[in-house]
């Protein structure tokens, strides 16, 4: 079996949809604080233990071979190409420093070396862990926990951003990162995740 086969998603959450739908209810009701989304895989089996192995038993070096999963999903080649910069979600300097890197940054320098940018945007609270929070307080978590460098707000100015995260369960990171961002002037920024946690 092929577990790396494109979905059908919402382009604007990345959730997978029923083949008939366009985009789901939650983003026509309330769209979220970027503009389009788009994920690899499903956060599940067997691609929650292999992002686990990457990210918690230091196995940096499947980074590339992520990335390269990313770019033949549909959609993201383009992505890449319009965006001006490409920004990893970035984590505290307590994480950080207990992991010994950031895998959405390896994953950004797989992507699109010559767009990385790791100076726009910051971490400047380290919270608890978004997977050990039920969902109604991940938002309230992290929602002043991203800030963009003080001296960078005119470089973001009128940019198209694509916005990089290993996995995205209730988008609350996302969204607290996106809105910085376009707080500083960014027009367009698309979401883009290694996996999508889907809805149970």
């Amino acid at each position: 079996m092929d577990f790396g086969q494109p979905r059908h998603r919402c382009p604007t959450c990345a959730l997978p949809l029923p083949g008939t739908l366009a985009q789901c209810r939650a983003c026509r009701q309330a769209p979220p604080a970027w503009d389009h989304a788009l994920a690899a895989v499903d956060y599940a089996y067997p691609w929650d233990r292999l992002i686990a192995g990457f990210k918690f038993r230091e196995n940096p070096a499947w980074a590339r071979h992520f990335a390269e999963l990313m770019r033949a999903t549909p959609w993201v080649e383009p992505a890449l190409e319009e965006a001006d910069w490409v920004i990893p979600m970035p984590l505290s300097n307590a994480r950080l420093k207990s992991r010994g890197f950031n895998q959405s940054g390896l994953l950004t320098q797989h992507l699109s070396p010559g767009k990385t940018r790791t100076d726009l945007l910051l971490r400047i609270h380290d919270t608890p862990a978004q997977s050990t929070l039920p969902k109604h307080e991940r938002l309230r978590n992290v929602a002043q926990a991203f800030a963009v460098e003080p001296l960078q707000h005119r470089v973001l100015a009128g940019k198209k951003l694509v916005l990089v995260d290993d996995v995205m369960t209730s988008g609350a990171s996302m969204t607290a990162a996106a809105t910085a961002l376009r707080t500083a002037g960014a027009v367009h920024i698309t979401a883009l995740v290694l996996a999508r946690t889907p809805e149970h």
